[in-house]
């Protein structure tokens, strides 16, 4: 039996923080060493921090980038290290995987594969690689390919196996929307039986604006079987002992592979030396640990937790202030931020008006006493009453509706971001993906602040999540009141949301099919929705785009989050095709 050991290290890199990436990498290649691995792989652009964006178009960053690869080289003495970084040859740069070996750099991968969908705009930024390398270890060969490059079937994959490769590194940074996990596990699993290969899959771990990397790196057999999967959401090294005559065997039982040489001829592959041995153990693997996935509820819980620490830490804040309603939306988000930062990081504040009841002010007092954060009071109606004898000679003869209402969520905007502005705390927003997506939310108002933690949440989920949290808690953590009365903004008398707003049951589906999966109204008029209603809500949709422009950034846990992913135009004339 030939056995190595191959370290995946899921690391939480900073863009642009290459001084400090450089150190989480020296350091990963170090435990790796220690733990007896052959081989350490870093993330995809490790060096850098994922994605570095317009940072790319500046040559001086390029050429740090390319630099700080040889302040590892050290670390990487008595092992094999793939680190992703930025190349650059003085015209054009690259998403590239230096191979170093032994504290020499051996040889540089560059991405063939550059995604131009959803948040992805490697085409902006990259050119494409053109080589096919494979790396002799002496008493092994292996390859080195960079996220996109699995995603297709044929090459650079398939000409490393068909070439003599019994392993395959593929770094990654693959941001996190829900279930993508499994999609990843299905086709990286036929590619690997496809190509009678070992496939091993390294994600980066943490939150750059509204993505979060979910880590949980994966190796397969080359049957296909999933052997090694680290933790999600978590900074890990990742230890994999792969079999590579298990690689062996599995190509003497399948002639496909044979089939295959004798058709295809010459491979564009170059077989580079290493100029250092890797000799495999004789030993049993022993690290094939495939630890469980989250369910569902868990698995975004972690996400927008993640998501939200790392978007305080990365740009300086350390406290957060949440304006607490006594809502569903509100609460949920004070758990979350309690989570990621710590209940003395966070601070609450009720801004009752005339409108706000009781039973919503007393919800948000026993919310923070629940979470041990402080709570501050600061009634508006003083300004509110001064507001509306300011604008009464100009609303003289009109009836009070929408502004007058929307007055209140203003002031408390403005109540925020003063506090903002006084003590250094970074405001939460608190509207769902229901709420902006229909516009029932109110710009300069509720949308004001620095983080949108739920904006990517439909309100359905939004009750999920709170039961889940309820229930891991052990008590009502988020008090049950809150989570039965109906929603209402408390702008007016007797309000509630399904004044103006189809039941959420009905209308998480209808903006579903519309916003994530692109259907026309008269393809979901078509699945047994009614027509009214549709046609209201995508009338709601698209006319508000021009507000979710300007909200502030917010997790991404679904495939078509507003903003990178979804960009439509708001001066424009929309048919439904």
């Amino acid at each position: 039996m030939r056995t190595i050991r191959l370290a995946l290290a899921q690391l939480n890199t900073t863009v642009g923080d290459i001084e400090g990436n450089v150190d989480l990498i020296a350091r990963a290649i170090l435990r790796a060493k220690r733990a007896g691995a052959h081989l350490v792989a870093v993330p995809e652009l490790a060096v850098t921090g994922y994605p570095p964006e317009d940072l790319l178009l500046r040559r001086a960053f390029c050429e740090a980038s390319r630099a700080a690869v040889e302040r590892i080289l050290p670390a990487s003495e008595g092992i094999v290290a793939v680190v992703g970084f930025v190349d650059w040859d003085g015209d054009a740069a690259y998403n590239a995987a230096a191979v170093l070996a032994d504290g020499r750099w051996v040889d540089t991968y560059r991405k063939r594969r550059l995604p131009n969908y959803g948040v992805f705009d490697e085409e902006r930024y990259f050119a494409p690689g053109k080589r096919v390398p494979l790396y002799d270890a002496g008493s092994f060969t292996f390859g080195v390919s960079i996220c996109e490059d699995i995603w297709y079937p044929g090459l650079p994959l398939e000409a490393m196996a068909l070439a003599g490769a019994e392993l395959v590194i593929n770094i990654n940074a693959s941001p996190y929307h829900r279930g993508k996990v499994r999609d990843r596990e299905r086709m990286l699993a036929t590619r690997a039986a496809d190509n009678l290969i070992a496939l091993a899959y390294v994600n980066q771990v943490g939150g750059q604006d509204e993505l979060v990397f979910d880590g949980c790196s994966m190796v397969f057999d080359p049957d296909g079987s999933l052997v090694v999967r680290g933790p999600q959401f978590r900074d890990d090294t990742v230890l994999a002992d792969i079999d590579l005559d298990f690689v062996a065997q599995r190509r003497l039982h399948d002639p496909r592979r044979r089939v295959e040489l004798r058709e295809r001829g010459e491979l564009p592959v170059e077989t580079i030396p290493l100029g250092f041995r890797i000799e495999p153990s004789c030993e049993v693997p022993r690290h094939r640990d495939v630890l469980p996935l989250l369910g569902d509820e868990e698995e975004v819980w972690e996400a927008l937790v993640l998501g939200t620490r790392d978007y305080l830490a990365k740009t300086g804040f350390r406290q957060a202030v949440i304006g607490l309603s006594g809502g569903i939306d509100s609460s949920l988000v004070a758990v979350i931020a309690v989570d990621a930062l710590g209940a003395e990081n966070v601070v609450g504040v009720s801004m009752p008006s005339r409108y706000s009841s009781e039973h919503s002010k007393a919800d948000a007092a026993k919310l923070a006493r629940n979470l041990g954060i402080r709570l501050l009071t600061i009634p508006i109606e003083p300004a509110h009453a001064a507001m509306l004898e300011m604008l009464a000679d100009a609303f003289e003869g009109t009836e009070p509706g929408t502004a007058e209402e929307n007055l209140q969520s203003r002031q408390r905007g403005n109540v925020l971001m003063t506090l903002s502005n006084k003590f250094g705390w970074l405001v939460l927003t608190t509207g769902n993906k229901s709420e902006m997506a229909t516009g029932y939310a109110t710009l300069y108002g509720d949308m004001a602040g620095g983080y949108a933690v739920i904006k990517d949440v439909p309100k359905t989920l939004v009750y999920r999540l709170a039961r889940w949290r309820n229930a891991r808690a052990g008590f009502d953590l988020i008090p049950e009141s809150v989570l039965r009365k109906p929603p209402s903004a408390e702008l007016k008398p007797g309000q509630v949301d399904q004044d103006t707003l189809p039941p959420y049951e009905i209308l998480d589906p209808i903006l579903e099919q519309y916003v994530e999966l692109d259907r026309t109204p008269e393809e979901i008029v078509a699945m047994g929705f009614d027509r009214t209603t549709v046609e209201r809500v995508v009338a709601m949709v698209d006319r508000n785009e021009y507000k979710r422009r300007q909200a502030p950034p917010g997790v991404k846990i679904t495939p078509r989050a507003f903003g990178r992913d979804r960009r439509l135009p708001i001066a424009a004339r929309l048919r439904h095709w």
